[in-house]
């Protein structure tokens, strides 16, 4: 994997900068990233550390800071916002060339993966991290690798250690990694235990490269296969986790590679991660607008202005309108996941033949643009102005996140936040503890109108400040659309 600045993340850097140089300059960057993340409770008060320390940072250590900032966005409902903020790019195989229309189809994602699971017993899809678009298919394949015989569904943010999980029905906060306090995250979990999977968690206790891969590899079999020799397994895993071969993550072998040769069976391996939406078009567009209108700031310093020059992203030289998601996308016009089969065989397109069976490719997450010639909002974090980018796509969240209907837009403001952002509007069902994983979340920045997407049902609704403080709290219902 491949990190290069996006135009957006360009825009953040310069509002930073900007706003928060002299500032940042006299302060001293924090010892270290991760332990002072683990420090903290609440995904709010990660969000606003890192908002926070990201300008103090320089170089490999803001780029983490940046990644770690994602996480945090998709875990509070920010989905564009991660992925704007995290330009996350991995380099494909030299030559590699989009699949054309003459001989290529088309055809429904889950649809495929079911056709090519029924003869196996080992099914593996990927995510990316930040990317809560990557975890729609996991719940679409759900039932129908149930109805197909799948036994037992691992994932890898859950924790051994949550013992109750199954017999309680639902993720809380302790029950794994942060990922898991992602809505969609939990959704996968709840959605698993319902249809009768047995949960299997996998995460291994060495953190070196190989050592994790060989540790989730022995667990997963150890848990599923040693003891029942017929199970069929479903894993959600992240990123190269799910190849078969080495390569995308240098001469580490992979916890697919490692499950096969343990337990001999040939996983078909899913990747979403490697053809996706990287830098999507509309926050393009909306640099060059930025960039345009810079001059009209007087916050936005020289320095700012110099950041932006000949080696920024104003030309996006590295990032061709015409690469291969694009061309595979405006060949084929997906409007949910696909996967691509060759017209003479029906053979699936694999962007890396011998790592993964196939790619499934998403549709752009959000056409809304986005627009920040305003300049930045401004949040109050420890006593202190903090700059930040607008929402993207002026506010207007993802329509995958109504999975298809599934879920109805139900309208929430921030009238409850008193006038202080960041605020967070939850809602969790009413039937769960209070420390249970939402059902979908929202993170206001400034006073404005919003919809949480939410199964019909009757929830708990929370606002929470960025001092941890619940200010309101009522119940409501979902009726069936």
């Amino acid at each position: 994997m491949h990190q290069r600045p996006s135009a957006a993340t360009w825009i953040l850097l310069a509002l930073a900068i900007a706003c928060t140089g002299a500032h940042a300059a006299q302060k001293e960057a924090p010892p270290n990233l991760f332990d002072q993340l683990q420090s903290l409770s609440g995904e709010l008060a990660r969000y606003d550390y890192l908002i926070a320390t990201t300008p103090q940072l320089t170089g490999n250590d803001q780029s983490l800071a940046q990644q770690m900032l994602a996480f945090s966005e998709n875990e509070l409902g920010l989905y564009s916002e991660a992925v704007r903020d995290f330009p996350l790019r991995n380099e494909l195989p030299k030559g590699l060339t989009a699949p054309q229309a003459d001989r290529w189809q088309a055809v429904d994602g889950v649809d495929a993966i079911a056709a090519l699971a029924r003869n196996r017993r080992l099914v593996m899809v990927n995510e990316a991290h930040h990317d809560g678009h990557t975890r729609e298919l996991t719940l679409m394949l759900l039932p129908r690798l149930r109805a197909e015989g799948y036994t037992h569904f691992a994932a890898e943010a859950l924790d051994r250690r949550d013992v109750p999980l199954m017999k309680r029905g639902y993720p809380v906060t302790s029950s794994g990694s942060e990922y898991l306090h992602e809505p969609l995250y939990g959704d996968i979990v709840r959605e698993a235990i319902r249809l009768g999977y047995v949960i299997v968690p996998y995460e291994a206790v060495d953190a070196t490269p190989q050592g994790r891969e060989d540790g989730q590899a022995r667990n997963l079999y150890e848990q599923v296969f040693a003891h029942n020799p017929e199970a069929k397994l479903f894993v959600h895993a992240g990123y190269a986790h799910i190849d078969k071969q080495r390569g995308r993550i240098g001469s580490t072998r992979p916890m697919a590679m490692q499950l096969s040769k343990l337990s001999g069976l040939d996983p078909l391996s899913v990747d979403q991660t490697d053809v996706r939406e990287e830098n999507p078009e509309n926050e393009a567009l909306a640099y060059h607008a930025f960039r345009h209108a810079l001059r009209k700031y007087e916050t936005l310093t020289q320095t700012a202005r110099q950041s932006l020059n000949s080696n920024g992203p104003g030309d996006l030289p590295a990032r061709p309108v015409t690469g291969i998601y694009t061309r595979i996308v405006a060949t084929f016009h997906p409007s949910g996941p696909i996967a691509l089969l060759r017209t003479a065989d029906h053979t699936p397109w694999s962007a890396r033949p011998g790592a993964y069976d196939l790619n499934i490719i998403l549709p752009p997450a959000n056409p809304v643009p986005s627009d920040y010639t305003q300049g930045p909002l401004w949040l109050s974090i420890d006593g202190e102005k903090r700059a930040v980018l607008p929402p993207a796509n002026n506010g207007h969240r993802p329509d995958w996140l109504s999975l298809g209907g599934q879920r109805v837009a139900v309208p929430v403001d921030s009238e409850s936040c008193e006038q202080k952002f960041p605020c967070l509007v939850e809602a969790h069902y009413a039937t769960e503890s209070a420390n249970a994983i939402a059902a979908d979340r929202y993170l206001f920045l400034r006073h404005a109108k919003n919809v949480l997407y939410l199964r019909p049902g009757t929830y708990r609704l929370r606002s929470i400040g960025a001092d941890g403080r619940t200010m309101n709290e009522h119940t409501i219902a979902v009726a069936t659309p």
